[in-house]
């Protein structure tokens, strides 16, 4: 969801990554596998560096508009009070009823992956280079169907 931190007492830092920047940050769920992103194993994570970072710092009274699907890495400088608000802007049908945080994806989005991981497990029946193939298939009609230009 989208969100507004606000500082209210101490320092933090901020880096945020745009939702375009996804295919670099070595996700795992929701989270990046990368835990120091200011001294990355960029042997194990080697595309991480072509990840845009976005910083800032926030003091006593600073507020930083976090959009939806941006990802963020704050580090409190000093002790601090932040609070976050967050909102809801997509049809209240999209959400997981049960979601009281907006942790979770969009229902619909959570049935996609759901019905892609079908999707491999079905590909593993077939030999390596068939599912190799499959695969690389399923990812070019992803990117012709689903991914937008208006981001570029």
């Amino acid at each position: 969801m989208d969100n507004f931190l606000i500082q209210v007492t101490g320092k933090k830092h901020i880096t945020l990554f745009s939702p375009r920047d996804a295919q670099y940050l070595y996700l795992s769920g929701s989270k990046s596998e990368v835990v120091n992103i200011d001294k990355p194993d960029l042997a194990k994570y080697p595309l991480f560096s072509k990840a845009r970072r976005h910083e800032c710092s926030l003091e006593a009274g600073d507020v930083l508009f976090i959009p939806a699907l941006w990802f963020h890495n704050v580090i409190s400088e000093e002790f601090g009070v932040g609070v976050n608000v967050f909102w809801k802007h997509l049809p209240s049908e999209c959400y997981d009823k049960t979601d009281m945080y907006g942790n979770k994806d969009p229902t619909a989005a959570s049935r996609a992956v759901q019905i892609l991981d079908r999707a491999l497990k079905t590909l593993a029946e077939l030999p390596e280079e068939y599912q190799d193939f499959y695969a690389r298939r399923m990812v070019l009609h992803i990117q012709d169907k689903a991914y937008s230009n208006n981001f570029e």
